[in-house]
């Protein structure tokens, strides 16, 4: 029972890594776009301000050339985040499962030691009435 035990906590630590690396893969995808929306706002304020729209315009202001190319590295890094994301989601579906599998068959074992300590005390309490009864 020691090993099992030592296997459920080592489950449960792999099943809340898994969680965790969820979790950050979340937080870095909506981090980015957070980032990714404030470019497109500084973006429009930059277009607004120099009256050009076109990015292939002669005059087109460098740090709207440069917050584009910015912003559209994070929307890539985010879209590969959300791959990452999907993954880290199954892994940790997995891990979930692998510890459920181990938490029924200690419950079971549980379940069968509890019945023969049930049988033992109830043979112990029968053999004490079928004394007193000879008595």
């Amino acid at each position: 029972m020691k090993s099992r035990d030592t296997l459920i906590r080592l489950k449960r630590f792999q099943v809340d890594e898994k969680r965790r690396q969820v979790a950050q893969i979340e937080a870095m995808i909506a981090e980015f776009e957070r980032m990714a929306n404030d470019l497109n706002r500084e973006i429009a304020v930059e277009q607004e301000r120099a009256g050009i729209n076109d990015p292939g315009h002669f005059a087109y202001p460098t740090y709207a050339k440069a917050a584009i190319q910015r912003r559209d590295n994070l929307v890539q890094s985010a879209n590969d985040l959300k791959g990452q994301l999907e993954d880290a989601r199954g892994a940790l579906a997995e891990a979930f499962e692998e510890l459920k599998k181990v938490e029924i068959l200690e419950e079971r074992d549980q379940h069968r030691e509890r019945t023969a300590e049930s049988g033992r005390e109830q043979a112990e309490l029968d053999h004490i009435g079928a004394h007193r009864v000879r008595v």
